[in-house]
């Protein structure tokens, strides 16, 4: 029987280092070639849009869709449907707000498990919502981070971050008055901005000691986050998908600029198999438009956790017997 789970029963049921452990486990299984991840299905329609992916996973033995609504003025929904390969059954359908932000950061986490950082290690985020919040624990889980510095536009959304994220994570956190300020001097840069615009907010001219960028925020063929510059100037590009070079713009853009070339780009599967170095030198690119396979991979171990704990299959009898990963 079908389980269901709201975004309350889900919430707690996996931390940060598990959700990146689960996702190095499903990006090995896509590097031995047992795994099918689909593009994003996009349908505009005048209130706004809906997104469907699809995933499926030999050697999990389970399948996922993952489909999200935009309605202009309300804001995002995300719905999860997990299957089992074996019996086709529908497993569960679960609230995926929680495991989009986690996954997210979590593949972040992923990437810089494989990128070292000499010295010191200093974060710049752009974003203060929950993506940007994931990013920095994620990130803050891999390094051992010395401080950080958030920017928004709104000035009260950065400050309320800073207060919470230092609070959380035992290192000093700072609202930075602008963009630039966030970013330069950083090791590492994290972009997990909400805002929808055609030219790019980060320049890679303010990114000189910059090791890592992870630009998640951006997952649509009209917009960008991060200029030209900052492709050009990697020495290795790292997408966690290859549907990311056709979704998101700044991937478009490059490809078309002669920016990024075949031979210095890589999906993170093959970081994870070793098939692929990251070079020890210069900047390295994450680029995350994010696939259906990591909603498949935090949403099993959920599904197992949550249907250990509890007998039946209603959400209520669920919610409060979470178990532990």
């Amino acid at each position: 029987m079908t389980v269901l789970l709201d975004a309350h029963a889900v919430e707690g049921v996996l931390g940060m280092r598990d959700a990146i452990d689960l996702l190095e486990q499903a990006f090995a299984h896509e590097a031995a070639g047992a795994t099918f991840v689909s593009p994003k299905f996009v349908s505009e329609f005048e209130q706004g849009a809906m997104r469907v992916l699809f995933a499926a996973d030999r050697a999990a033995d389970r399948a996922a869709m993952k489909a999200y609504h935009n309605v202009t003025g309300v804001g995002t929904r995300y719905v999860v449907t997990l299957y089992s390969l074996r019996t086709g059954e529908v497993l569960a359908v679960m609230d995926g707000r929680v495991i989009t932000d986690l996954r997210t950061g979590a593949a972040s986490g992923v990437a810089a498990r494989r990128v070292a950082v000499a010295g010191d290690v200093t974060v710049g985020v752009i974003g203060a919502g929950n993506q940007a919040r994931a990013q920095l624990e994620a990130l803050a889980a891999v390094y051992r981070v010395k401080g950080a510095a958030v920017y928004s536009p709104t000035p009260a959304n950065r400050e309320a971050y800073a207060v919470e994220m230092s609070d959380r994570l035992g290192f000093p956190v700072a609202a930075a008055a602008s963009l630039e300020a966030a970013v330069r001097g950083r090791s590492v840069v994290a972009t997990a901005s909400s805002a929808r615009t055609s030219e790019p907010f980060l320049r890679g001219e303010w990114l000189g000691e910059c090791r890592l960028l992870c630009a998640v925020g951006n997952t649509r063929a009209a917009y960008a986050e991060i200029d030209e510059q900052c492709i050009r100037a990697a020495s290795l590009v790292v997408v966690d998908s290859e549907h990311a070079l056709h979704e998101a713009g700044e991937m478009r853009r490059a490809v078309a600029a002669g920016a990024l070339p075949g031979e210095k780009r890589a999906p993170l599967a093959r970081l994870v198999a070793g098939t692929v170095s990251v070079p020890r030198d210069g900047m390295v690119v994450f680029k995350s438009v994010g696939s259906a396979l990591q909603d498949l991979a935090l949403a099993s171990r959920c599904y197992d956790l949550l249907k250990g704990a509890g007998s039946s299959p209603d959400v209520a009898s669920l919610r409060g017997k979470r178990g532990t990963a």
